[in-house]
């Protein structure tokens, strides 16, 4: 660690300590050189992985864009904003567990419609009506069969 002061390469760690969230650890330091005292904080930091779409563009994991994605999807159903954080939550707690630098855009939507059907089925059929390109009511009666049994958290059983 480089001193503030004098630029100096030789510190000397005096104390550490872990903060109350124990999400960062501060240092007090000593330099070596100039005798002045300085603190640093550690932190982890942690990146999510840039999203590939289907055209093969890149672009950053943006949670709003996902956010959006859900606020569509629900609109005008009974399912409450902390159950869709808690969703969201998990979509992005599983897609940072993958460890990589990229995600396919078709698994971050696989992502989120498996968050869909535990809490709202007719949003799970909305979502995947444009996910997954619904050609005709049939595509649509399909779907709706594969939802039929499947419980929800909301526990809404006006579906």
């Amino acid at each position: 660690m480089k001193c503030p002061f004098c630029k100096g390469h030789d510190t000397q760690v005096v104390d550490t300590r872990e903060s109350e969230e124990g999400d960062s650890i501060r240092r007090r330091r000593r330099c070596v050189s100039c005798d002045k005292r300085f603190t640093t904080y550690e932190t982890v930091e942690l990146r999510m992985p840039q999203v590939v779409k289907q055209n093969g563009i890149r672009c950053d994991f943006d949670a709003e864009k996902l956010r959006t994605s859900f606020k569509r999807a629900l609109h005008k159903r009974p399912v409450s904003t902390e159950m869709v954080d808690a969703a969201i939550d998990s979509v992005t707690q599983k897609i940072y567990a993958l460890g990589e630098r990229e995600v396919d855009s078709q698994h971050v939507g696989a992502l989120v419609m498996q968050e869909l059907l535990k809490l709202d089925k007719v949003a799970y059929i909305r979502f995947a009506s444009v996910y997954k390109s619904f050609q005709d009511v049939g595509d649509f009666a399909d779907a709706v069969k594969a939802v039929r049994l499947t419980p929800t958290r909301s526990g809404d059983k006006s579906e």
